[in-house]
């Protein structure tokens, strides 16, 4: 476990915002891209949001679902490992042994050597039926069985949660007495819920729980009906925005400072977070 003392004080942190279509090999393009941009510009960790990979029909969901010692975790374990950079794929579609007509929404903390150091597959699913747009997730998804897992990394230790779980102020707090200082949320939010609701719940669950969030989105639409609100945000322990990105696909960068943290903690302490 690394300690206070070896950790820096400041680390860069990257936050891919993509717009991911039905083309796996394009999309993989454009993450390498990302790879490249983040670790020549000096960042500890690069997290790319939700579902990066794929955004299509069911059928192909399920059929180009892999398991975690498949292709696309190697690539970015290899990726990782020639950068020397962290990687978080935001979500992948995991394929369940079994189960053909269902996968894992699963996100993967690949650490500078290349080894898996955390998985989360997320527990809340996103079934709504909002105005023209109705989504049932749990269709093709089964949600995990364990609550999100907190990592030591170079930017201290973080929490690891996929984008409806943004909505549970439970999980956060979990992970806040598991010591995290830093949490992500991968996500592919809709315009109708993201214009209303998503920098509101970021900052809420910074303030809550004093620690960093770091939000990478997917952006763009696809069809008239189906759109990803972007807005890719790293809120800090205040709630403070710190970083968002503009209305389309893009790497932004940001600062996680722990001394922040622990400041912020010092001075408004909370009881039982």
């Amino acid at each position: 476990m690394a300690t206070d003392g070896d950790r820096p004080r400041v680390g860069r942190i990257a936050l891919a915002q993509t717009h991911a279509g039905d083309d796996v090999q394009a999309n993989l393009a454009a993450a390498d891209a990302f790879v490249c941009a983040a670790a020549d510009r000096g960042s500890a960790l690069l997290a790319f949001p939700e579902v990066f990979l794929y955004v299509g029909p069911r059928e192909a969901k399920l059929r180009l679902a892999q398991p975690l010692d498949g292709p696309w975790v190697t690539h970015f374990r290899e990726a990782a490992a020639r950068h020397g950079l962290w990687i978080l794929l935001g979500s992948i579609h995991e394929r369940i042994a079994g189960d053909p007509q269902r996968v894992h929404n699963t996100s993967v903390l690949i650490d500078a050597g290349g080894n898996i150091a955390g998985v989360y597959r997320k527990l809340r699913l996103f079934d709504v039926d909002l105005p023209d747009l109705t989504i049932r997730e749990s269709e093709t998804i089964l949600p995990g069985d364990e609550l999100p897992p907190v990592v030591d990394t170079p930017l201290g230790r973080v929490g690891l949660t996929i984008c409806f779980d943004l909505r549970y102020p439970e999980l956060y707090q979990h992970l806040r007495r598991q010591g995290a200082e830093l949490v992500f949320v991968p996500s592919n939010f809709t315009v109708p819920t993201g214009a209303a609701h998503w920098e509101p719940l970021l900052r809420a669950r910074a303030i809550e729980n004093q620690f960093y969030v770091a939000a990478p989105a997917q952006v763009g639409a696809r069809s008239a009906a189906a759109a990803s609100y972007g807005h890719s945000a790293l809120i800090d322990p205040w709630g403070v925005v710190t970083a968002m990105a503009p209305d389309k696909p893009t790497l932004l960068f940001g600062e996680i400072d722990l001394n922040h943290v622990r400041h912020i903690r010092r001075v408004l302490p909370l009881k039982n977070p």
